[in-house]
């Protein structure tokens, strides 16, 4: 099961969202993490995400798992945009990403209200296949 201790490669996977404008395929990669028993895409605050307005837009796409396990699998995602649930799942996040890069990382100590203002954020839903 992947959890907090799991690595960022273990967490790595791709997905496969249709372009809001151009309707075609959009293939790139990504983080996902564990909230509880739920699964969340989410990244570092910036600038709104292709792939967020994708998902936005047409909420089907495809997870594909690529490391221990190959698979493709359909899902659907709900962007989050409620300040509180931002923040409550974010939360966890936050201190998973500054546990992960101690002192002596390039990467600046993460920020809460930051993620909450700035970070996308997906939850993931994998659809049943028969």
């Amino acid at each position: 099961m992947i959890g907090p201790a799991a690595s960022l490669e273990e967490r790595t996977i791709d997905i496969t969202t249709t372009g809001r404008n151009s309707g075609q395929p959009r293939r790139i990669e990504i983080v996902f993490y564990r909230y509880d028993d739920s699964i969340y895409l989410s990244g570092i605050p910036g600038p709104r995400r292709a792939w967020l307005l994708n998902l936005a837009a047409e909420p089907h796409f495809v997870f594909h798992l690529k490391h221990r396990v190959v698979a493709d699998l359909p899902a659907t995602a709900a962007v989050i945009t409620d300040p509180a649930q931002r923040r409550r799942i974010l939360s966890r996040f936050v201190e998973e990403f500054n546990r992960r890069h101690g002192p002596d990382s390039p990467w600046p100590q993460a920020v809460l209200d930051d993620w909450v203002d700035g970070s996308p954020l997906a939850k993931v839903s994998f659809q049943e296949t028969e």
